[in-house]
């Protein structure tokens, strides 16, 4: 039993206490709409740019601008990622299909109309596999279907006026829409980062919330556990990160389970999320399916995707992030914590196959990906793409530690960071230049030896008495007498001699 203070639904601006209310006992039911703008150089019915930014409503024509006249024709490549990402997906592929017209009031679309798939999607159903910790949940799709963006409406570019930029008008999107399978903000999360790992590993789709390329709209409503019918839904907008989607579903989940439980009614109404304040609001009733009048559009052609389009498409699918980590794990035995984390990114994995090409050590490569460089990638802001270390050049970096040469640390601490920043440079003439290179040479390091004993009678005392322990103590201090210099298992392997003589 909890207390929580939210705004009271009833009354805009008051506030109330739900006193006691049960929240355990309410489940939550969050189904997420997806849309991903495809990589595609030019729009979904015709020619203009696709690209994003440009000076505003430089990326149109008569076509984009919906004169009078004008008549669509369909990007070829559009479809072809649409199918991607439904095979990636184990979706079932619809062979015959065709376009609708969805009649609503876009005020940043010029036709006055939204050309969409309606009764047919391109794809239809499809899985997509999350993991929580308490193990993994398979969440359902139910259909991935193509159709046009919008414009954007600009509030802050005229105080008097709404301006409108139409670049984005006509771009190529797939609504990912999945069944009522979500229970809680936190899937939404692992969904959503799962999601745009697969459409970036396809590369149709760059998945930048922030800027308007992916983009969610959470549908959340409640009921009581064990109940088999879903409450009334609302829907949560244009929600622009996976962190946001989170906070959005738990704010309105809360909301919804004050107004149940004190026996009040759910409107079917589509709301806004401030992130600001961490609180959705209302925007308008929710429309139903009826009230957008589709059908079929007259001047696009049914399109037929053959068997031989998609088995083209289907040969030409790269390894997904799954199949990746059971080949990380099993051919080259990582663990799994370390195959997960480079299979995260597809750039990272690029560089790793391409390091592995260089070294068999491939715990050692994982290392190295997980430590030093994703450190350094994290501290600066950068992505895999901005790493300017050639493969070959951190694949000999290893090499010098491997054979001794250089101890770890001071590989990671002084030489790489070097590296990076003089890429051209080759790792083993920085450690000759810093004077770095591990020595081997006995007389030296019995001469670091013996000058760290000498500082520490007592110590030496003890472990002669028994405190075999200490013999970290003695290397460490060897090490630092040596700037590093001193091979450690020589080190380790020459302090037991004279300790034990």
């Amino acid at each position: 039993m909890v207390d929580l203070q939210h705004a009271d639904p009833a009354v805009p601006g008051r506030r109330s206490i739900y006193m006691a209310i049960n929240y355990d006992a309410y489940e939550i039911v969050v189904g997420l709409e997806v849309h991903a703008q495809l990589l595609t150089r030019t729009k979904l019915f015709c020619g203009d740019s696709a690209a994003f930014g440009g000076e505003p409503n430089t990326h149109v024509s008569p076509i984009t601008l919906g004169h009078p006249g004008t008549l669509p024709r369909l990007n070829r490549t559009a479809v072809e990622y649409a199918i991607r990402m439904g095979l990636a997906c184990n979706s079932e592929i619809e062979r015959h299909n065709y376009f609708a017209r969805k009649n609503y009031f876009y005020p940043d679309l010029p036709k006055g109309y939204q050309i969409s798939q309606h009764t047919t999607p391109v794809c239809k159903g499809g899985v997509v596999n999350i993991r929580m910790p308490d193990g993994q949940r398979t969440i359902r799709l139910n259909r991935i279907h193509l159709e046009e963006d919008a414009g954007k409406s600009l509030h802050d570019v005229d105080p008097d006026y709404t301006s409108v930029d139409l670049n984005r008008a006509g771009v190529p999107l797939i609504e990912i829409v999945t069944e009522p399978d979500l229970r809680s903000g936190d899937e939404a999360y692992a969904y959503l980062t799962e999601l745009r790992k697969i459409l970036r590993y396809l590369e149709i789709c760059d998945g930048n919330m922030e800027e308007g390329s992916m983009r969610c709209d959470a549908n959340v409503s409640v009921r009581l556990k064990g109940a088999t019918t879903l409450g009334t839904k609302v829907e949560v907008k244009n929600l622009n990160s996976i962190r946001n989607v989170r906070r959005a579903i738990e704010f309105e989940a809360g909301r919804l389970i004050g107004l149940v439980d004190q026996g009040m009614a759910v409107r079917q109404e589509t709301r806004s999320f401030d992130a600001g304040a961490g609180t959705t609001f209302a925007l308008r009733t929710k429309e139903e399916a009826n009230d957008y009048r589709y059908f079929a559009d007259p001047d696009l052609p049914p399109f037929e995707v053959t068997e031989a389009f998609l088995e083209k498409i289907r040969a030409g699918l790269p390894p997904l992030p799954e199949q990746l980590v059971a080949t990380f794990r099993t051919v080259l035995q990582l663990p799994e914590y370390d195959a997960r984390v480079i299979c995260d990114d597809k750039d990272s994995v690029a560089y790793f196959e391409k390091l592995i090409g260089y070294t068999t050590n491939y715990k050692a490569a994982a290392n190295w990906l997980l430590g030093p460089v994703k450190s350094g990638l994290n501290e600066k802001g950068q992505d895999w793409k901005d790493f300017p270390v050639a493969p070959a050049a951190l694949a000999r970096l290893m090499q010098l530690v491997e054979e001794g040469r250089l101890s770890f640390s001071i590989a990671a601490e002084r030489i790489f960071p070097a590296l990076v920043e003089q890429p051209s440079r080759e790792p083993l003439d920085i450690a000759i230049a810093l004077n770095l290179l591990q020595s081997s040479d006995t007389t030296e390091i019995t001469a670091w030896i013996d000058q760290a004993l000498a500082g520490m009678p007592d110590k030496v005392s003890e472990y002669k008495k028994g405190k075999k322990g200490l013999i970290g103590l003695f290397v460490g201090e060897v090490k630092k007498l040596s700037k590093g210099k001193a091979d450690p298992r020589l080190t380790n392997q020459l302090l037991i001699e004279k300790l034990e003589n």
